[in-house]
């Protein structure tokens, strides 16, 4: 091969796994916003910033992934028996351009630490509801 076959095929290969890169993250988030029990929220913990992301329910854990990422398997993992509710707030002026427009701060406790999660009201009625909802064995103790 000569100098100018190589000069176009390099190039052309960037572009070519940059599509293919998009193309797979749209795809991703396409899949996310279909499938049942699933909602856009924003994560932040004590120690870190805003991360845009999907929340799904399942029985027994409430997943978070992150918004742009390939991997399937979510950043984090809370089980549903070690969360806690601690209500919700409006958000600061500095929060206001990290966040989704039109979300509310809602306030979670997961075994001793502070996770906050930014989500529209009609979401954290559905975490607030599956929260309450979760199963129990008897008094307190949970499958």
């Amino acid at each position: 091969m000569d100098g100018l076959s190589i000069a176009f095929i390099a190039p052309a290969a960037v572009i070519l796994l940059f599509a293919f890169t998009l193309f797979a993250l749209g795809l991703r988030r396409y899949q996310l916003q279909r499938a049942l029990g699933t909602f856009d929220a924003s994560i932040c913990k004590l120690t870190a910033s805003w991360q845009m992301g999907v929340c799904r329910y399942t029985d027994k854990d409430l997943e978070w992934l992150r918004l742009f990422s390939l991997s399937p398997r979510p950043k984090h993992r809370f089980v549903r028996s070690s969360l806690e509710l601690n209500g919700w707030r409006k958000p600061t002026e500095s929060e206001r351009s990290k966040i989704q427009p039109g979300a509310i701060i809602v306030k979670l406790s997961y075994r001793g630490e502070e996770v906050l999660l930014a989500m529209n009201y009609e979401a954290y009625t559905g975490l607030s509801s599956w929260l309450e909802a979760g199963p129990v064995i008897g008094i307190g103790t949970w499958r």
